[in-house]
């Protein structure tokens, strides 16, 4: 596994490369993608992207959980919570590894 991330700048590096926008445009590009996404997932919407994946918003019921290290009871609230289903071309790739 590597510690390296993928960041924005690099997303918009790639898109400046591959494409050939500025990087002022690509930036640009890359903000109003995942602004799109955000804007859609807080509205409830799924946000599905062929050969990738899904992403969804669900919500989780209130419930009991517990302190493991003490074993006290403590409330959960509520809340919504983000899910990525990944679609299976994405799985294959990513239990192919650097194999090819």
């Amino acid at each position: 596994m590597s510690d390296k991330t993928l960041t924005r700048m690099e997303l918009s590096e790639a898109v400046c490369r591959e494409v050939g926008l500025s990087k002022i445009e690509s930036a640009q590009l890359v903000e109003a993608v995942l602004q799109h996404m955000s804007d859609a997932l807080v509205a409830g919407e799924p946000v599905k992207i062929s050969s990738f994946g899904t992403f969804s918003v669900r919500d989780k019921n209130a419930r009991v959980g517990r302190n493991p290290k003490t074993g006290d009871e403590v409330p959960i609230e509520p809340r919504r919570v983000l899910s990525f289903r990944p679609s299976h071309l994405m799985k294959d790739r990513v239990a192919k590894g650097n194999q090819d």
